[in-house]
């Protein structure tokens, strides 16, 4: 008989931490590729808009009243 159970409990693990990195690094991969293709920005890698753009936006939202929308906009103008 071969003893099969000597010295292979290392390679074991070894072996089950390695299937662990390797199914990681594809999900992360699917992941990545998947917010790519839908072309989703992050809050950081978006555009950047003017802060009158965003006045105007929150005006018409109606966060902000006409008054304070003309004093945000005379103040930077």
């Amino acid at each position: 008989m071969w003893p099969w159970h000597e010295g292979m409990g290392w390679w074991m693990v070894f072996g089950g931490i390695l299937m662990l990195l390797f199914w990681g690094g594809v999900i992360a991969l699917i992941v990545w590729g998947i917010r790519s293709l839908t072309g989703r920005k992050d809050a950081g890698g978006g555009e950047k808009q003017s802060p009158l753009e965003i006045a105007k936006e929150r005006y018409a939202r109606g966060e902000i009243s006409k008054e304070q929308y003309d004093q945000i906009r005379k103040d930077l103008m």
